[in-house]
């Protein structure tokens, strides 16, 4: 009969060939055009009611132009043209009988019933199976809009179900004793009933099934299910037909033995025929043989197997594991699988999706359906070819089994979806790149590189080398990268001449490194290229834009990464920047290690080098291009950190590197964040002081990877850069990058030549020897940018150099000349109308003073504090209450002293400043130790320790050490008070800022040759 068939409504709408295979129609449109015309099959169908099928009630004006047009191509797909012609008001589509599939569905559904009423099970069978067969799938599917045949759906949804109770008795009357086909049966019941909770007929054929194929208890189950469903729901008991198959469970004969029968034809949930083998169809055992040499990830592989094997209610489980290329996810997986066969007893599922595999498309939804369809029985040209019809069928034959599926290389949330069973015994286990976050219920198992120890054990068993030590350098060049490690134990099992050392020589290159990690199929850079590939020649922006923010990473070659300057690079608006880095997260070749915060894996790096010319600029222009960003935005950092005054206009005022700027703050404040010139953000003013601490904080590390990349520049922008974050670094403590950044700028204003430019990368590097105890290198410095800005006649800058002068010669002894410098900068200091450098020079000549007269250094720090209070300076307060802390100190008032410190230290909460901090600390350890408060002592000098170890300040390290010798001496912990005070020498000894009675007083305190003074 199906050779009869032309038409088909029972699925998407289709058209028959010429062999009896249907043909659905890909365009909704035309779906909808030849459905309209079978619901009325021979009859005419009005324009009108044609026009409502294809657009709903508001059809375009252009619509009856089109109406013909999509009739014209209708025409082209039938057998013969003349079936389908005009006739006022619309259009006739002649079909005879036998030719539409729901009129021979119809036919064969009366036979059924028929033969169902006189007992005729043979018949009754045949007739139902050839009228199952004709499903495709859901009648109508496939529509765009809705259509006058809902009705005809319900009723054909209906006859179909009964269709099948008289499939199920037939086949229960007619083989009683038959278990291998009875039980061929009960996947399909089992899903029935799970769609159909209500219908009794499903249920008790369900228990009548499993009854006779000897599962009595899951017979016994279902009735179980079944009464407390409808009681709970429906207040009702089953019906007459489940109670008596609930006796016959009971108290019926014991189930027949199975006797050997020949293949049985069953029908499947979708009404086609498949063909099984004798006795149970033979379990899917399809998992690739687990990885050899498998080691480490034991807590993550543990995690995996609870949640494939929890009893958890409701959707079955799904796993996703996801990384980068080579991380191991399929190993995991396929790890992790083989360990639950026995936990998944119908079994073992496995697709390779193709999402990342070099050279191959990723397979589509409907090619993986039809290849698991296949494996689970369905023969391929009775599979559905509609997508949902495909993924509904899977769900049925899944859902009564414990099965894995194992989804390896999947390449978005949309490929996988219509592949997940719905039954609460399987599982699913996915990999990845992406976590696939758009996938509802996974659990997700994100997978780092492997640890050091389980590197070197992997390396050791896959290359047999087991003199391979811990800690070897292949471990680090191979970025612990499980891909990477394997093809390094292959090269090094294949050649035995090969040392792992000469290996790690080869590898050490890192513009070759990715040359050497290629073995046989193994390639690290392979596996990188599916994926850049993939987004370079992607329709979508965002895809493209991350192609090219690879190629920009691989030129700056910085630690980290954000949107604010990939804006600036590629060049591009700030949210196409953000997009362009989250794609890249996605597709693991970049990882998210803070918020707002990008990096690569040391391998992703190397294949961004290689990647590295963006649209033409080379790595210097894309350099240059940081530089000024990191630059201006430094600079709205630096009106926000540095108070107003002298120091900040003088800063500001130094001539700003040539080109163009991005956009920076103005000499007078910053700029608006507005669009610039290009459309592009520029950087913009921070909102509050915590903002710009946050942001150089965040870029600190970034700023002195790219100040070191730029050892050369010649255009001023390094000096920019560090002396606008200048500000930061002082009053953060952060004196390791200072040293490195100061040293940085000074070598590249010499070669920028301009005198201010290098006056005052002078003098930043002379404030950074100063605070680590350099007091001789920080005078040599100064005194020479001192003579610049006297060239220059720069007032305020000579007024500010002879104050540093005044200070470092106090620091060496030299105190006459220290007086001379002091006096004259106080007079430029009242000659520019300058409080605030007033008050700052005072504070000088006290701290000079006090070493003659405390007394008189009082009066000069109360003078600063006057000022200080006066103009509402935090840090000339702070300076001087610590300084008066140290006079009275001096002058043996310690109690006074903590109350000068105490104030000190509450101011410091109104302005952060490590130098003045920490010198407030060691006071008030110093008071509190001579007042005999020794608990309160050591607590403070505790702290003290941390944040100077902290900041790398090496200086202040040493003098804390000495102070908790003292305290560990008065304890009468003498050895540990000594260990103290050698730490303590060696960190300052070499340092000739600090004073030399403290250095004497350590000699002889780790010589044993006196006893603490207490200075």
């Amino acid at each position: 009969m199906a050779g009869e068939l032309r038409f088909g409504l029972l699925g998407v709408p289709a058209v028959y060939d010429a062999d009896g295979e249907p043909r659905p129609l890909r365009s909704p449109k035309a779906r909808a055009l030849l459905a309209a015309l079978l619901l009325e099959p021979g009859r005419v169908v009005s324009a009108d009611a044609l026009k409502e099928a294809l657009w709903g009630a508001q059809p375009p004006a252009s619509a009856h132009a089109s109406l013909q047009n999509h009739v014209t191509r209708l025409r082209r797909l039938l057998d013969d043209p003349a079936r389908l012609h005009a006739v006022p008001p619309g259009y006739r589509l002649r079909v005879a009988d036998g030719e539409l599939d729901v009129r021979v569905f119809e036919r064969h559904a009366a036979g059924a019933r028929a033969a169902h009423a006189a007992g005729d099970w043979d018949a009754a069978e045949r007739s139902a199976v050839a009228a199952l067969c004709l499903w495709r799938g859901s009648p109508l599917s496939g529509l765009a809009t809705t259509t006058a045949g809902d009705a005809l759906v319900q009723r054909l949804e209906e006859a179909r179900l009964l269709v099948l109770e008289w499939r199920y008795d037939a086949a229960l009357e007619r083989a009683p004793g038959q278990g291998p086909e009875l039980s061929a049966l009960v996947p399909e019941l089992t899903s029935l009933i799970t769609e159909h909770p209500l219908r009794e007929s499903f249920h008790r054929q369900l228990m009548l099934l499993l009854h006779r194929t000897g599962r009595q208890a899951e017979a016994l189950a279902v009735h179980r299910e079944l009464r407390r469903r409808l009681v709970e729901e429906l207040g009702v008991e089953p019906g007459d037909g489940v109670r008596a198959a609930h006796r016959e469970i009971l108290n019926g004969p014991e189930p027949r033995a199975a006797h050997a029968v020949p293949a049985a034809r069953v029908v499947l949930a979708g009404g086609r025929p498949l063909t099984s083998p004798p006795g149970r169809a033979p379990r899917p055992a399809q998992l690739p043989p687990a990885p050899s040499h498998f080691t480490g990830r034991g807590d993550t592989a543990r995690e995996l197997r609870e949640r494939l094997t929890g009893e958890g209610e409701g959707a079955p489980p799904v796993v996703v594991i996801s990384g980068m290329a080579g991380v191991g996810k399929s190993a995991l997986a396929l790890h992790v699988a083989h360990g639950l066969r026995e936990h998944f007893p119908d079994g073992q599922l496995y697709v390779n999706l193709h999402g990342a595999t070099p050279g191959v498309a990723p397979l589509t939804p409907g090619q993986a359906l039809a290849a698991l369809l296949r494996d689970l029985g369905a023969e391929a040209r009775h599979a559905p070819q509609d997508p949902d019809a495909a993924a509904a069928l899977l769900r049925s034959l899944l859902a009564p089994t414990r099965t894995l599926l194992v989804l390896d290389g999947a390449a978005s949330a949309a490929q996988v979806r219509p592949l997940l069973p719905g039954g609460p015994g399987c599982g699913t286990l996915v990999t990845s790149r992406s976590p696939l976050a758009a996938l509802d219920g996974a659990a997700r198992f994100p997978l780092p590189p492997l640890s050091a120890e389980a590197s070197t054990e992997l390396l050791r068993a896959a290359s047999g080398r087991d003199d391979l030590g811990a800690g070897h350098p292949l471990v680090r060049l191979t970025g612990r990268l499980p891909l990477a490690l394997r093809i390094v134990a292959a090269r090094l099992a294949a050649r035995r001449a090969l040392t792992p050392d000469a290996l790690a020589g080869l590898l050490t290159d890192c513009e070759g490194r990715l040359r050497h990690l290629e073995y046989d199929d193994l390639s690290v850079r392979r596996s990188l290229d599916v994926a850049l590939e993939a987004l370079r020649t992607s329709e979508r922006e965002s895809d493209r834009d991350a192609a090219r923010a690879l190629g920009v990473i691989g030129a700056l070659d910085l630690p980290a990464y954000g949107a604010p300057l990939l804006a600036r690079l590629l060049p591009a608006p700030r949210c196409r920047a953000q997009a362009a880095l989250d794609r890249l997260v996605d597709v693991a070749l970049l990882e998210e290690t803070a918020y707002g915060r990008y990096a690569p894996h040391d391998l992703v790096r190397d294949f961004a080098r290689a990647h590295r010319k963006p649209d033409g600029e080379d790595a210097g222009t894309v350099g240059e291009t940081a530089l000024r960003w990191y630059g201006d935005t430094a600079r709205a950092a630096l009106l926000a950190i540095a108070p107003e005054g002298r120091d900040r206009e003088d800063r500001l005022a130094v001539p700003p590197p040539h080109g163009p700027s991005d956009n920076g703050p103005s000499d007078n404040g910053p700029s608006d964040n507005g669009p610039s010139g290009n459309g592009l953000e520029g950087p913009g003013p921070f909102g509050s002081l915590d903002a710009a601490f946050a942001w150089a904080d965040e870029e600190l590390d970034t700023v002195v990877a790219l100040a070191e990349r730029h050892p050369e520049d010649a255009s001023g922008l390094v000096p920019a850069l560090v002396r606008h974050l200048f500000p930061y670094l002082q009053r953060r403590g952060r004196l390791n990058e200072l040293g490195t950044l100061a040293a940085i700028a000074v070598d590249t204003a010499r070669l920028h030549g301009d005198p201010a430019v290098t006056a005052q990368a002078l003098t930043d590097l002379a404030g950074h020897r100063f605070m680590t105890g350099r007091a001789g290198e920080a005078l040599t410095l100064n005194d020479e940018a001192l003579a610049l800005w006297r060239a220059i006649g720069h007032t305020s800058c000579v007024r500010r150099g002879l104050n540093h002068r005044g200070l470092l010669l106090d620091g060496l002894g030299r105190r006459a000349e220290a007086v001379d410098a002091l006096t004259r900068a106080l007079e430029l200091a009242r000659s520019l109308h300058d409080p605030l450098s007033e008050a700052i020079t005072f504070s000088h000549l006290g701290n000079l003073y006090e070493h003659s007269g405390a007394r008189l250094a009082i009066v000069h720090h109360e003078r600063s504090l006057a000022i200080g209070e006066r103009i509402g300076h935090a840090v000339v307060r702070q300076s001087a209450h610590c300084n008066i802390g140290y006079a009275l100190l001096t002058l043996g008032e310690p109690a006074a002293a903590l109350g000068h410190f105490e104030v000190s230290l509450r101011v410091h909460g109104e302005y952060e400043d490590w130098h003045g901090e920490s010198h407030t600390r060691l006071g008030l350890v110093r008071a509190l130790r001579a007042l005999g408060r020794t608990t309160e002592a050591d607590r403070a000098c505790a702290l003290l320790l941390e944040r100077a170890a902290h900041r790398g300040d090496t200086h202040m390290t040493g003098l804390a050490r000495h102070q908790h010798g003292l305290l560990l001496h008065a304890e009468g912990r003498a050895q540990e008070a000594r260990e103290q005070w050698r730490s303590a020498l060696t960190a300052l000894e070499s340092l000739d800022g600090v004073s030399p009675k403290v250095v004497t007083e350590l000699r002889e305190l780790t010589r044993g040759s006196s006893s603490p003074s207490g200075a």
